[in-house]
């Protein structure tokens, strides 16, 4: 066997075995109104973690973009504890207020003007512990992340990362530079914005990573107009058997 093939199985091996992880997982969606969710804590409790920020009395991590009709929070739950959360704005020619557009305006307005349509990611935090006890726990996040591109239909998926973590959008999400390193607001760590395109990744992505994946349903339960505010569960391995069965009957 190759060196390629042994690096293919071992990939596919982590891919079905995240799909079991799953049964573990539990997604949430945050209500605006809920000024102290938990999940602003687990920010608060990253970022000071790393001194990025400095002591605040409430103990808590929000800001002016998470009040917008664009914005989108989400707490992810392993074995009913809260382990990490991620929040994005979806981003269009007539509402482009976001993070990373307030960052990296000139870059990201003529595409915007062109019409391009983004979803942009940010706020990402772990459990310090749960980060230690499964690697893999980026992947499980972004999962939220993957979805809603597929949801909205969107151009381009941005990263505005740190630049030690490119290599990561870079390898799994095959994400391009669009500029170089600036300073996102309140933090003392610089950004540098990359972007995936969406429609010319997203199959490849999700046949790599299986536990991307997901049912109409889930999305709908997720992003929809009457969204949960409970717990989801995720449908990768559904998806993903419905996606196998309709390759054989294509054969």
């Amino acid at each position: 066997m190759s060196i390629a093939s042994q690096e293919a199985g071992q990939a596919s091996r982590f891919a079905l075995g995240l799909v079991d992880m799953l049964d573990r997982v539990e997604y949430r969606r945050v209500s605006p109104e809920q000024q102290l969710d938990p999940i602003y804590r687990l920010r608060y409790e990253a970022y000071r973690r790393e001194e990025f920020i400095q002591p605040n009395a409430q103990g808590i991590v929000r800001d002016e973009f998470d009040e917008l009709p664009n914005a989108y929070a989400y707490g992810v739950y392993l074995d009913g504890q809260l382990v990490s959360s991620v929040r994005f704005h979806y981003m269009t020619q007539d509402f482009r207020t976001a993070p990373s557009h307030s960052v990296f305006t000139d870059v990201l307005d003529p595409l915007l003007d062109d019409g391009a349509t983004f979803i942009d990611p940010g706020r990402f935090t772990a459990d310090h512990e749960a980060s230690l006890a499964f690697p893999a726990l980026p992947f499980l996040t972004l999962r939220v992340v993957v979805m809603a591109t597929v949801h909205w239909g969107v151009d381009y998926c941005l990263s505005s990362v740190r630049p030690e973590h490119v290599a990561f959008y870079r390898r799994v999400f095959n994400s391009k530079k669009l500029s170089a390193e600036r300073y996102y607001h309140g933090l003392s760590f610089p950004m540098v914005l990359y972007a995936s395109h969406v429609p010319s990744t997203i199959g490849g992505l999700c046949e790599r990573y299986p536990f991307f994946k997901s049912t109409e349903m889930e999305r709908q339960l997720m992003f929809g107009p009457k969204a949960s505010t409970g717990m989801i569960l995720p449908t990768a391995r559904m998806a993903h058997m419905l996606s196998q069965r309709h390759q054989a009957l294509a054969c």
